[in-house]
């Protein structure tokens, strides 16, 4: 009876936290559709600022940023668990040598801050966001964190993420379009109310906030997409769990009915007449 007992308190443990992850992969789940949503906006945001920016560069050329610039790296991991390796392939990634070795790290995430600081990565550190709505809160103290590591003769910006599938990317930011240098040709020059200077400063200063907007979002959706994939790993591995139990409570059921009817049947043998 005492082993069945235990048995039946495992069961109830295990129902109670299967009930809890199953509410960990909804939240989880609900995330990813309202992410997916928001980034598909600010994809189309990105998108516009960036074909203005390749006609301006078309008539108006920026010089070229000196190889010698100071650059940071921007690697974003996760506020919380539940997400696999999430935090640990960016790590690695660094580890391996590549992306090159920034003069500063931000790290955004307290888990992936963890894993900087058991490795001995100098970096400052940024709390991530948990759902969507802590996005502004977060792209607000990355703000303030760029505008004082940022050395004055400028800087070079990439971003450190995963993008959901499953790899580490590695984007630049600033300067903007490293990745893809050719503006598109046009036939005549846009016509601007600012001074060429003025427009692309003002420019960059947008350009830089969807930037680091659309980051953190894929960031984020790919973290719970992780997340969901996870927990669905280990739901699974609890019911395979609990099945077993309840075999092996059914199991101890039934001898103890055993037990139960030799018991009745030596106490009728006892009282039959001799």
């Amino acid at each position: 009876m005492t082993r069945r007992r235990e048995i039946q308190l495992r069961l109830r443990q295990l129902r109670e936290i299967g009930e809890i992850m199953r509410s960990m992969k909804n939240l989880a789940l609900m995330e990813t559709h309202k992410l997916g949503r928001f980034r598909q906006t600010g994809n189309q945001l990105l998108e516009v600022l960036e074909t203005a920016a390749l006609d301006f560069l078309a008539s108006h050329p920026q010089p070229p940023v000196p190889a010698a610039t100071p650059a940071i790296l921007l690697a974003i991991g996760s506020e919380r668990g539940f997400c696999g390796e999430f935090n640990d392939q960016i790590r690695k990634v660094l580890e391996s040598g590549q992306p090159p070795a920034a003069v500063s790290h931000i790290a955004v995430g307290s888990r992936l801050c963890g894993r900087f600081e058991e490795c001995g990565i100098r970096h400052r550190p940024l709390a991530g966001a948990t759902i969507a709505e802590d996005l502004p809160d977060v792209l607000a103290a990355l703000g303030n964190a760029l505008c004082e590591v940022q050395p004055q003769s400028g800087m070079r910006l990439a971003a450190l993420y995963q993008d959901g599938s499953g790899e580490v990317r590695r984007k630049t930011l600033l300067p903007p379009f490293a990745d893809h240098p050719q503006p598109r040709e046009t036939g005549f020059p846009p016509l601007l109310y600012l001074a060429p200077d003025q427009f692309y400063r003002e420019w960059l200063e947008h350009y830089l906030l969807a930037a680091l907007q659309a980051v953190l979002q894929q960031s984020l959706l790919a973290e719970n997409e992780v997340r969901v994939r996870h927990l669905e790993g280990a739901l699974q591995r609890l019911e395979e769990k609990a099945a077993d139990l309840g075999r092996r409570n059914q199991a101890l059921r039934q001898e103890e009915i055993t037990e139960e009817i030799e018991i009745i049947l030596l106490s009728a043998e006892g009282l039959r007449p001799s």
